[in-house]
């Protein structure tokens, strides 16, 4: 089973949180606070990270943002659990790398069952791991293999979810996909169990990383009341 890192100052929320997903197999360690968190991350790496935001020391939005600069941590899945839940704080983890975000209240199996999705689809996953695919699409490339992607060569670097959904759009180039397709086929969720706006932030920042000018997009394109389109005539 894998290797979760939870994050959080609230002892009681640590305990019941750890002690399920111990019982369910998974190997969990705690820390209370980011730097705790990432002394933690550094000696031995993570298959998952669940964070939350308002910690002393460094807090939430923080690590994630000093994670994703570290080589070996960048591509461990974030998922923040946290009580800051307006969106400004949902953006703001999402444009720090965040795979997913759940607010408290929440449902422990709500919780589990979104940490499951984010494990299926960890690097460290047997069944990725072993494809050796190299997906192109105009000058995007994706090594399937290493979790690689470049940009007209250059590399560039993308959380586990951003890569995900351009892997599914680059194995359907130039068809027009739906935020409900997306959450179903990409991530397996269903509108009502995702975060609301999870296509449209992870969407937002791949333009970031792939896109010439991300306010005028020529890779991701939106079709008004319809979803998504990758343009590969336009980026050959």
């Amino acid at each position: 089973m894998a290797y979760i890192l939870l994050v959080d100052d609230e002892d009681d929320l640590l305990w019941v949180v750890g002690r399920s997903l111990y019982d369910d197999g998974h190997t969990v360690r705690m820390a209370h606070d980011g730097d705790e968190a990432l002394d933690m991350a550094q000696r031995q790496r993570p298959d998952l990270i669940v964070l939350d935001v308002a910690m002393p020391k460094m807090d939430g939005f923080a690590l994630c943002h000093t994670l994703h600069t570290r080589s070996n941590l960048a591509d461990v899945p974030i998922l923040f659990l946290t009580g800051r839940n307006t969106i400004e704080d949902r953006l703001r983890g999402f444009e720090e790398g965040a795979d997913d975000y759940l607010t408290k209240p929440f449902d422990l199996r709500e919780l589990k069952a979104r940490i499951k999705v984010l494990l299926r689809r960890s690097p460290n996953n047997p069944h990725l791991s072993s494809r050796t695919a190299v997906l192109r699409a105009g000058n995007l490339t994706l090594d399937l293999h290493t979790c690689q992607a470049e940009v007209a060569g250059a590399p560039v670097q993308l959380t586990p979810a951003e890569f995900d959904l351009l892997g599914y759009l680059m194995r359907h180039p130039n068809e027009v996909c739906s935020s409900e397709r997306l959450l179903r086929e990409v991530w397996n969720y269903t509108p009502e169990t995702a975060e609301p706006g999870l296509v449209r932030w992870h969407v937002m920042n791949l333009r970031a990383k792939i896109e010439p000018d991300p306010r005028h997009p020529v890779h991701i394109c939106t079709v008004p009341r319809h979803g998504y389109i990758l343009r590969t005539e336009q980026v050959a």
